[in-house]
């Protein structure tokens, strides 16, 4: 399933983002050198489409294969190691840029799922994983909880994308066309959800009793 020119371009273009948003992330929460952001910023760009391709056994991987991937991710990490400082001001850009790559990966992983002969539930987690799977790998390269488990709204419009995707396969109709739409409406609510901080809800915290502490204080056990 060889890809259309126009959705090459945007999967270059998210590429080339995450790239970018990785490394300006390793840049601000750890002091790296110049291979350190390089290598984070090509994991964020390259690392969800590696894993997805090592779990449906498409090896080697499209990236180690096709060099354009490889040459897109570098520019994006060297650009942000060589511009932090001015890119700084483009945090709204660089977001929006971000949100077409989550939009375009997650509609190619689950297309390239599908091809490889997965079942529908798996194609949409595969698509999703696509599109998140590098930037968690970053993270916890640098000893972070992965944010798409803590925050923002990310891994919603990954799955939703690929559920799209994996819904105009199965009735026939996936083309440029419907895959665009698809990460058309993954990037729309990714974007809402910056512009109105929209949150998973997290799980609900047990209140302590009061009378607990005073218990503790006094030495018993608080019973």
């Amino acid at each position: 399933m060889s890809q259309a020119p126009l959705l090459l371009a945007l999967d270059l273009t998210g590429t080339f983002a995450f790239g970018l948003n990785g490394a300006l992330t390793a840049v601000r929460a750890v002091r790296l050198d110049l291979v350190g952001v390089l290598t984070l910023g090509m994991m964020t760009a390259l690392g969800g489409g590696i894993i997805r391709d090592v779990l449906i056994g498409s090896l080697p991987p499209a990236t180690f294969s096709e060099l354009l991937y490889l040459g897109v991710a570098a520019a994006g990490a060297l650009t942000a190691f060589f511009l932090s400082v001015e890119l700084v001001r483009f945090t709204g850009l660089i977001t929006l840029f971000d949100a077409v790559g989550l939009g375009v990966f997650s509609v190619t992983g689950a297309a390239k799922a599908l091809e490889y002969g997965l079942g529908s539930v798996q194609a949409v987690l595969l698509g999703a994983l696509t599109a998140v799977g590098g930037g968690t790998l970053r993270d916890m390269a640098i000893r972070q909880v992965p944010s798409v488990l803590t925050s923002d709204f990310y891994a919603v419009p990954a799955l939703v994308g690929a559920a799209l995707t994996v819904a105009a396969v199965q009735a026939e109709v996936y083309g440029v066309v419907t895959a665009l739409v698809a990460a058309a409406v993954c990037f729309t609510i990714r974007m809402l959800g910056v512009r109105y901080n929209l949150q998973v809800p997290n799980a609900p915290r047990q209140r302590r009793d009061p009378r607990w502490w005073r218990g503790r204080g006094k030495g018993g056990s608080g019973e």
